[in-house]
Formats: structure tokens, sequence, C-alpha cells
């Protein structure tokens, strides 16, 4: 029976508050009729007003629970979330190389929906060095695009050339979230055969916390249980935003979206 389960990974952080994280991650794997394993690559303080404390795992830990993992309970797919620190995202990208494992899809959390940075500065150079190459998709929103791509992003236009810029540094595909553009929610996948879009309006809420890391996860899902890359993309596009949409209203700031919404 169990091995009729798929496996997924996330190899992200602790979201003290649940919406976020580990905890979305874990959810969402769950509504997608996946087994969730994790590997925690930082503790955080944090809840719907911001992220207090950030905590950093020791590196043997993170390999020790990597190695743990896939040794046992290999993923059929797995994903990044938060990595924190550059010695972080060399020591997971020698896992991940030396494991072979794959489909991955990363997720290069650099700053929470509060504001709070969540990855330091010079890790950055090493995501895009170490770890990008690797990825079988990327899923930046577009402020992560314009750091990535080294270039504005704020239209349709952008997000393009972003994504051609992005692929070029080693991804196999990039999938831009453009739910912060001016008049439409607009996310744009990119990959070697050519580009699709998924548009619809904006939702006014202030409860968004977590979507990127519930759309990743909700993508790495559909990888795991065998879906094609625009197949996954389309369910977790379709998920979150119902997710978003349904949202409980839980906390006094950016509150958590609904992760018990149907994925169908």
């Amino acid at each position: 029976m169990n091995e009729k389960i798929p496996i997924a990974l996330t190899i992200a952080g602790s979201d003290s508050g649940g919406g976020a994280g580990i905890q979305a991650d874990l959810k969402t794997f769950h509504a997608f009729g996946v087994y969730g394993t994790s590997v925690i690559t930082a503790i955080t303080a944090q809840n719907t007003l911001g992220v207090h404390l950030v905590h950093a795992a020791p590196l043997a830990d993170v390999r020790a629970q990597l190695d743990a993992v896939v040794t046992d309970l290999r993923p059929a797919a797995f994903k990044t979330g938060m990595l924190a620190t550059a010695k972080l995202v060399s020591a997971v990208a020698a896992e991940v190389r030396r494991h072979g494992l794959r489909p991955y899809v990363m997720d290069p959390v650099m700053v929470a929906t509060s504001g709070d940075r969540l990855l330091e500065e010079d890790a950055v150079a090493s995501l895009v060095r170490e770890l990008l190459p690797l990825a079988d998709l990327v899923t930046p929103n577009l402020h992560e695009a314009a750091i990535l791509a080294d270039m504005p992003v704020a239209t349709l236009v952008d997000m393009r050339s972003a994504a051609e810029r992005i692929r070029r540094l080693g991804a196999a595909a990039v999938l831009i979230k453009g739910g912060h553009l001016e008049h439409e929610a607009i996310d744009l996948l990119l990959d070697a055969s050519g580009e699709r879009l998924w548009r619809r309006p904006h939702i006014d809420t202030a409860h968004t916390h977590g979507t990127g890391c519930t759309l990743s996860a909700a993508i790495t899902a559909g990888l795991a249980r065998g879906d094609a890359l625009p197949d996954a993309v389309d369910r977790a596009v379709r998920y979150v935003s119902r997710a978003i949409a349904s949202a409980p209203g839980l906390g006094k700031g950016h509150g958590p979206i609904n992760h018990f919404v149907s994925p169908d």
C-alpha cells in the first residue's frame, strides 16, 4: 500500500505561525495525496505580523536529515524553500548532487510577505551558481525574478525577458509569479517548449502568507504523482487561487491561505 503513495520532500525553514515554510509544504502535500517528508534548514519565530527571529540549522544537522530521508524514503520529487545562508545553499546543493535527486522545484525564498529578509545577500550568488542549474523549475515572484535576472520586473514584457535570462542561468524552466502586477495577476511559465500564461483578477485580501511556498509545494506534489510540468503548474495555480479566495482570516497581519481547499 505504502509503495503506491508518492513521496515528496521539502527542504525549507520552519514557520512557527504555520502559514508558510515546512508547515505549508506538508499541508499542501497532504492535500494532493502525497506523503510529505522534510529537511528543516532554519527555525523562525514568526506570525502574521512578521519574522522575529531566524536561526539557521547547523550544516551537519541538515546533511543528516537529508541522508536519513533519501536513503529510506526517497522522494519522487522535491523542492527547496528558505535556505537562509550561503553555506546552507552550498551544503544542500552538494547533497542534491550526491544523491542524484530530481525532479527539483526551487522556490528562491528571499523575502517574507511581511518584508522581512529570509536569505542573506551573499547567499544569492551561491543560489544562482550552485542550485539554479540543478532546478527543473524555479518559481520566483516579481521581486525575486528581478534579483535573479538583474533587471527591473514590473510588466508582462519584463517577465518574459527575466524568464529568458533566468533560463540562461541554467534552470530548465521558469515560472514567474505575477500576483503583484498592476492590473491583473499573471503567472508565466517558460520552458524548452515555449511560454504559457495564467491570467486572473486580483483578489483583494491581506491574507496571502505562504502563497509562494504553497504553489511550489503543489507543483512538487504534482510532479511526484507523475504529472507533466505544465499540468502540475496548472493544477497548482488553480489550487492556490482557491486557497487565497477562501483564506480563513487568521491573525492580525498577513494571514495564511486556506490549505483545506480541494486541489481538483
